[in-house]
């Protein structure tokens, strides 16, 4: 018999199963990887069979799934490769198999290192989606402009909230939490309204001039700038913003808007002139420069990538001598990117989406949940995208789509340099039969550690 012939008839009858994972990390986590409608196509072009794991919770149902000619388990044990979104147990992994989520390892998360082990111990593969990047390592495959789009209206709910707490009556008392409407196009419309509002009678009287900022400019800064600009905003530099206090004729219908960049926020010891390249291949040579803007800061949104190596952007400290002067004008932080104690320090941990605001005391060094108490109220939801669950499943299926026929095809026995996969997913691509590839093999200093 001809080689030629064995792998056809490899590929007529041994066809590879997709699984779909039933999300259990989080209560409120609803995602999917790929919608009813995404399979539909998939099964349609390329012929491929998708086993879904039965869900209660997920947005779409299981009968959504089976319409559309997938089949619907209890386990995916027939599956090779699986699909997620959130970290997975360590006793769902099984022998050699092709696990694809969002792993929350490439930190050396210390927390997620038993789960990496067991993937190795097992020869798994593992293709993570925040790593599938083009050549000049932009993500292709994300949620984040979701998170930074229910981000922002959870921060603006919260301001509401916080503003009455405190006596100031306002018009953003009408918003509710992202995941209590219907659909993106809901909240858009009622943020929409409240915008008109704002524009003929003003937003907030002796909180003038009200200033957004933001810390970013990526997918997720510009999620959250585009619930922003719903209301009437203009945009202003960060050197601006230094003088916009002694401006007493300002309107009172507009909302000022920052956006912070990396040479806004930090600068160099020794005095040099920044240097972006520089900042990213010597972190430790740079310090922030943030703590001068935050006086003149209502709101302030996180939304850009930090890690250990990078001076903080707001620290403890800072927020304690601010708020030693009395109340500030800084009422609330939409901490999206949400590393516990990271780059907001107060964020001490990632709230749920059932409980997700609370109130830091920089004074007392405490906190306390809801939009009660003194100090600086902090929205800080670890799984934002999961608020606007429909929306952002079908955005997230729309770019992984066109990933799932070479992934399914993929044949995993062979070496990592032979590995017949998209440049992008081998990129993303973290374990090869249970061993690190070249890019992730610094990887091996936090798994090996007791």
């Amino acid at each position: 018999m001809s080689r030629f012939f064995i792998v056809l008839q490899k590929n007529i009858f041994m066809s590879k199963f997709i699984g779909i994972r039933h999300e259990d990390k989080y209560l409120m986590e609803r995602r999917a990887p790929l919608t009813p409608r995404h399979i539909e196509r998939l099964i349609q072009h390329y012929k491929l069979d998708f086993v879904v794991q039965t869900s209660d919770k997920r947005i779409f149902s299981d009968d959504e799934y089976l319409n559309v000619g997938a089949k619907v388990a209890k386990d995916l044990k027939k599956c090779d490769i699986i699909l997620g979104i959130k970290e997975i147990p360590e006793d769902f992994f099984e022998r050699e198999k092709t696990y694809v989520f969002f792993s929350h390892v490439i930190k050396g998360q210390s927390y997620n290192m038993p789960m990496l082990r067991k993937m190795m111990e097992l020869k798994c593969n593992l293709i993570d989606y925040e790593k599938i990047v083009d050549e000049q390592g932009k993500r292709l495959i994300f949620f984040g402009r979701y998170a930074g789009l229910a981000g922002m209206i959870n921060t603006m709910w919260a301001l509401g909230l916080r503003l009455k707490e405190l006596g100031i009556e306002n018009k953003l008392t009408k918003l509710k939490q992202s995941h209590k409407y219907n659909s993106l196009k809901e909240a858009r419309d009622i943020i929409s309204d409240i915008g008109q509002r704002i524009s003929e009678n003003g937003l907030i009287e002796g909180m003038k001039p009200f200033v957004v900022g933001f810390t970013g400019y990526g997918n997720v800064s510009n999620g959250a700038q585009e619930i922003l600009g719903l209301l009437p905003v203009k945009e202003i530099s960060a050197e601006k913003l230094l003088t916009l206090k002694s401006r007493h004729h300002l309107p009172n219908n507009i909302i000022y808007k920052v956006v912070f960049k990396e040479d806004d926020i930090y600068e160099h010891k020794q005095g040099k002139e920044f240097d972006l390249h520089d900042l990213y291949a010597n972190p430790q040579d740079y310090k922030s420069k943030f703590e001068q803007y935050v006086p003149h800061l209502s709101v302030l949104m996180n939304c850009m990538y930090w890690d250990s190596r990078y001076p903080r952007i707001l620290t403890k400290e800072c927020l304690k001598k601010i708020y030693a002067k009395g109340q500030p004008r800084l009422t609330v932080i939409g901490d999206i990117t949400c590393d516990p104690d990271g780059s907001i320090e107060c964020t001490h941990d990632g709230t749920h989406i059932e409980d997700p605001i609370f109130v830091y005391d920089p004074l007392t060094d405490t906190y306390k949940m809801g939009h009660k108490g003194n100090g600086v109220l902090v929205m800080a939801v670890s799984i934002l995208p999961s608020e606007l669950p429909r929306d952002s499943s079908y955005s997230f299926g729309d770019m992984l789509s066109s990933f799932i026929k070479p992934i399914a095809n993929a044949d995993y026995d062979m070496t990592f340099e032979d590995l017949d996969l998209p440049r992008a997913i081998k990129k993303g691509m973290i374990l090869h039969k249970g061993e690190f590839t070249p890019d992730y093999k610094y990887l091996e200093k936090y798994v090996n550690k007791d």
